[in-house]
């Protein structure tokens, strides 16, 4: 399903956006600044789309794997119906997600060595990389943590988001396995 949503977004919303409607609201503008507000403007509202279904597709894993869900298609379900209960609290907590993976991205773009070097600096650069990947994966540990904490917090408890153990049967059967 986060294939099909993403192949829209990607394959025809951004084709829309870009190839059909910046030239038509660009067309007769003479100012490059104005057409660069267009373009952000337009690049805003793309983006706002992929951070809604990523939040969608992110929650509803957290709920199928809290609730024990067998239906990924109600965990969607439940997913988008949490979203807009907390609004606040899920977009807040996702820019602050987004933000740690962008510094992250920033820190590395400013310290990852160009390529073609031999020696020590070929080494630097690869453990700067490694450095990069676990920061990268710390970040998405935590972003599925916080939201999970989030979930948890506003909707979870203990008889709701924890399945009962299970008892072994008291029937003569199972002592015979």
């Amino acid at each position: 399903m986060q294939a099909v949503v993403y192949g829209l977004l990607f394959g025809a919303l951004h084709p829309w956006l870009f190839d059909t409607l910046y030239p038509r609201f660009t067309r007769d503008m003479t100012v490059e600044r104005t057409a660069f507000a267009v373009r952000v403007a337009l690049y805003v509202v793309f983006g706002v789309a992929i951070a809604a279904s990523t939040m969608v597709f992110d929650y509803a894993k957290v709920r199928a794997v809290v609730e024990d869900r067998r239906s990924m298609l109600n965990a969607i379900s439940a997913s988008a119906t949490f979203i807009r209960r907390n609004p606040g609290a899920a977009m807040t907590l996702f820019v602050l997600n987004f933000g740690a993976f962008v510094m992250a991205l920033g820190a590395y773009a400013l310290v990852a060595p160009g390529a073609g070097r031999a020696g020590i600096m070929m080494w630097l650069a690869l453990g700067v990389g490694q450095v990069y990947v676990l920061a990268r994966l710390w970040i998405k540990l935590t972003f599925w943590a916080s939201e999970t904490a989030l979930f948890q917090g506003r909707l979870g408890h203990a008889g709701y988001v924890v399945r009962a153990e299970p008892t072994w049967p008291d029937s003569p059967a199972a002592d015979a396995l």
